[in-house]
């Protein structure tokens, strides 16, 4: 009895051993393999070289619509206090030094207010200065008495100038201020012609100096930002053509030219080409998606004929030949294409004159999964 438990333990034991440790069969390719005269014949095999060619193409990418940083603007109010009046909307136009709201606050009136009582305090230091050098001159006075006045002058015209830099932040013309000017609200001019992106204020709330009230942009320096893939971005220089397409009219096309190739390939294996546009159009707003062709002309490469790259498990290998009959694969990274050829790369090795199946590719990495099978 007790035999006939231990067997069905045992026997318990293996069945769930083995559910535990069966793994899915996945197909996959040997690196290497050997195939006879016979089947190389019947294949049609042919090799050759990877050698330099020089290519003529395109590079077909999309993008958006961007604003270069320096024509993005965010007006903010450097001393605080309440929006009092503002007609802004998102997409309304403004021109260069149109009110484009007014702030209200009791500091502004303290700000006039210290400006002008400090004005009116170095006209009397200034002619008591003036008072104070004379007596010295003629030994009436001591030096220490006419230094401490020189020391009040001069500390009040740098207050004054403080106090005049502070009234400019805010739009208020120190020269034009006097007792009759002073006011309690000061205008906020545009800084641009353009256009407003954002209102982030309502009228009656209290804004501080970090708070950004609206961002307004300057269109005329909007530009295309195309993404180009790691693989292409050799081929891509500044001041090649490109030519560019929007989704509401894909045949009209605009011509610009290549500025900027960012130096930076993000996540998604890309980076950025920044082109200008050579007569921009008027619908551009930034966002806008686009398609484009960039023109890549005279580029000196390796390549083969397209049928002797082959893709398997979402890579790209060329059949590097090894010896008499024998044959592995070759991880590479495809480029540009013209008539047949591609550009092929690699980082793990040089390309130059090695030799590759350039007809029947396919068989060869066939061979090599039936291989793998077995």
């Amino acid at each position: 009895m007790k035999f006939f438990k231990i067997t069905i333990l045992v026997f318990l034991f293996s069945c769930g051993a083995k559910t535990e440790t069966e793994q899915p069969v996945q197909e996959t390719a040997e690196q290497k393999t050997t195939l006879n005269d016979a089947q190389i014949k019947s294949a049609g095999l042919l090799t050759d070289t990877i050698r330099m060619e020089t290519l003529h193409t395109e590079i077909l990418v999309n993008g958006v619509v961007d604003v270069p940083p320096q024509n993005m603007i965010s007006v903010s109010f450097p001393l605080g206090g309440y929006l009092r009046t503002t007609d802004l909307l998102p997409g309304m136009h403004v021109n260069r030094g149109q009110v484009i709201a007014r702030i209200e606050d009791p500091s502004l009136v303290q700000l006039q207010q210290d400006y002008l009582v400090a004005k009116a305090k170095l006209t009397y230091l200034e002619l008591d200065f003036e008072r104070q050098r004379e007596l010295n001159a003629d030994e009436v006075n001591t030096a220490k008495q006419f230094q401490q006045v020189q020391a009040d002058f001069v500390a009040q015209k740098v207050t004054i100038r403080a106090l005049g830099e502070k009234l400019r932040l805010v739009n208020i013309d120190p020269e034009k201020l006097n007792e009759n000017t002073i006011s309690r609200s000061v205008p906020i001019y545009s800084p641009i012609n353009g256009f407003v992106s954002k209102v982030n204020v309502n009228i009656g709330k209290y804004v501080n100096p970090a708070d950004v009230l609206f961002e307004l942009i300057n269109p005329d320096d909007m530009h295309a930002a195309l993404t180009v893939f790691e693989k292409d971005l050799p081929f891509v220089q500044p001041r090649q053509r490109v030519k560019v397409s929007f989704v509401e009219d894909p045949l009209k096309e605009y011509e610009c030219e290549v500025l900027l190739v960012t130096k930076n390939v993000d996540e998604n294996r890309g980076a950025l080409v920044h082109c200008h546009f050579e007569t921009q159009p008027k619908q551009l707003l930034p966002g806008m998606f686009l398609n484009a062709r960039i023109q890549v002309d005279n580029v000196k490469t390796l390549a083969v004929p397209e049928e002797a790259l082959v893709r398997y498990a979402n890579n790209e290998y060329l059949i590097k030949v090894t010896g008499k009959n024998t044959y592995e694969l070759l991880p590479v990274v495809s480029g540009v294409k013209q008539e047949g050829k591609v550009a092929v790369s690699s980082t793990k090795e040089n390309l130059t004159d090695v030799v590759v199946v350039t007809k029947g590719a396919y068989t060869v990495l066939s061979a090599m999964m039936n291989k793998g099978e077995e």
